[in-house]
């Protein structure tokens, strides 16, 4: 055991109880467990790993938001910052603006990402204002308002985009003034 790390399962399970049930392999080492214990916990099936560096606690239950946080830790960089964002029309159906259900979960990455997209993925690069992101505890998402204009900008769906907008304004997503400048 590691000096100072006197319950590494409760640390580990503080930190994946806060993402859905993952955590990566820096995370697990920062709660506590070396190398040797990190190879028996996956072995002896107490954890999944999921993906390149992303594991999760079996039997965690699953919720709406397992694919997004499990992307969101996949693009963690060495220093163990997300860079990914839900965005387009994956946040669109978190905030549950008109009927947008993406096949594939969309991400905004800063421009010098260099991974490849999972196939379960589509990736967008731009530099996100920080005031555009909300962090949910394991992922974060775009706001409404940073929602409603990659969508306008892809132009998909006119007809659902206009429902989406009525949608952000009448539940109070968005304000009057973001309605207009969008409705330009």
């Amino acid at each position: 055991m590691i000096p100072g790390k006197e319950n590494p399962q409760k640390a580990l399970f503080q930190i994946a109880a806060q993402q859905g049930g993952y955590f990566t392999t820096q995370q697990a080492g920062e709660a506590g467990y070396y190398t040797r214990l990190r190879h028996y916990h996956l072995h002896s099936g107490n954890w999944e790993r999921v993906g390149r560096g992303v594991y999760r606690l079996s039997g965690y239950p699953l919720d709406l938001r397992d694919d997004w946080i499990r992307w969101c830790l996949w693009s963690c960089n060495r220093k163990g910052e997300i860079q990914a964002v839900v965005s387009h029309t994956s946040a669109g159906l978190y905030h549950e603006l008109a009927d947008y259900l993406p096949a594939k979960t969309h991400l905004t990455v800063p421009p010098g990402f260099r991974r490849k997209a999972p196939a379960a993925c589509i990736l967008h690069k731009r530099r996100l204002p920080v005031e555009d992101v909300e962090d949910l505890g394991g992922y974060r998402v775009t706001t409404p308002y940073r929602t409603l204009l990659d969508l306008k900008q892809d132009h998909g769906e006119p007809d659902q985009w206009a429902q989406a907008l009525e949608e952000a304004a009448k539940r109070g997503l968005i304000t009057l003034k973001q309605k207009e400048s969008l409705s330009r």
